[in-house]
């Protein structure tokens, strides 16, 4: 039931454009209320927490993922080469942490949510949650050595401050009908582009001042055996391919351009899985990918596999990023 209700309205969002336009005056609302907040913090009615080191804030201006998380790991590789000490904070979405804590690769994701989990087991720098970005960034810093903060989402928590903004676009889906909630998908209006810092696409179809990202993943891994094949490896049988993420239509293209045969199975994003729900009658291959795999790593047979995937943006986005951030490190 609420697989069918989710894509009702991403079909409303992205599809039918008639629904949305009939919900087009209840986006405006949401809209305004949306810069009347924002308002509230550039004005000083609302306290904005500068912290003593560069925070990064890695988001999106849509409802559901885009690529935010693999960025963010590629960001605390990228700045970790460049000598700095990152740290990465997060939500810890559908976790159980009420308070600011680390995230270790074995962490329940239960309590801390899959995203970081994976980040914890991915990015080899401290990673804490906490529902509070303010209270997580202060945590990170106390317990610590880090000298910079990349936040995994976020870009609509003002009240944490930001050194560089980057807002991380689906390639595919773009903006939907470029309505706001809920007629639309997105969060914040199209023109909050034009303050972040940088626009990173994930895909091949960005545009003028945007920076083009591919997820790459040419191999799979076995959830028990940790055995690793390469993916051309399994375009001889039928498989199954299983996503939760936010556009699983990208994990199954991904295995049908390596020439995979898969019955796809898809899943509400940060879905918590259970044994039937991975399980079929036949012994064909289970595929997913690895934010589905720390999900699945207790209920999982040798028939499941996942596919990791790293983020690749354009050479020159890690560049300019690196420059602006040591030009904004100087400035403090």
């Amino acid at each position: 039931m609420k697989k069918a209700l989710i894509r009702a309205i991403e079909n409303i969002w992205y599809k039918d454009l008639i629904i949305g336009t009939w919900l087009m005056p209840l986006g405006f609302l949401f809209s305004d209320i949306v810069r009347l907040r924002t308002w509230l913090y550039r004005s000083g009615l609302k306290k904005v927490h500068t912290l003593p080191v560069p925070v990064i804030i890695v988001g999106n201006i849509t409802v559901g993922g885009t690529g935010k998380t693999p960025l963010a790991i590629y960001l605390a590789e990228q700045l970790r080469a460049a000598g700095f000490r990152p740290g990465i904070i997060s939500r810890g979405y559908r976790g159980q942490a009420q308070a600011p804590q680390f995230v270790r690769p074995d962490s329940p994701v239960a309590e801390v949510g899959d995203e970081a989990v994976l980040m914890a087991q991915r990015a080899a720098c401290p990673v804490v949650v906490s529902p509070q970005r303010v209270a997580a960034a202060q945590y990170l810093l106390a317990h610590s050595d880090c000298n910079v903060i990349i936040s995994d989402d976020g870009l609509q928590h003002y009240a944490l401050g930001r050194t560089i903004e980057i807002a991380v676009v689906d390639g595919e889906r773009r903006f939907g009908n470029g309505y706001c909630l809920p007629a639309g998908p997105l969060r914040e209006p199209i023109n909050r582009l034009q303050s972040v810092d940088f626009v990173v696409v994930n895909g091949d179809k960005a545009e003028p001042n945007e920076f083009a990202m591919q997820l790459k993943g040419d191999s799979a891994v076995n959830l028990v055996t940790g055995e690793q094949r390469p993916l051309s490896a399994f375009s001889g049988s039928p498989c199954h391919a299983l996503a939760a993420i936010g556009n699983p239509e990208r994990f199954f293209k991904q295995l049908a351009s390596a020439g995979l045969v898969c019955k796809n199975h898809r899943f509400p994003d940060h879905y918590a899985y259970q044994a039937d729900d991975i399980r079929y009658a036949d012994a064909y291959p289970v595929l997913m990918t690895e934010k589905d795999a720390v999900k699945c790593t207790a209920i999982a047979t040798s028939q499941h596999w996942f596919v990791p995937v790293q983020a690749e943006p354009e050479a020159e986005f890690a560049l300019q990023l690196l420059s602006l951030l040591q030009s904004q490190r100087h400035d403090r």
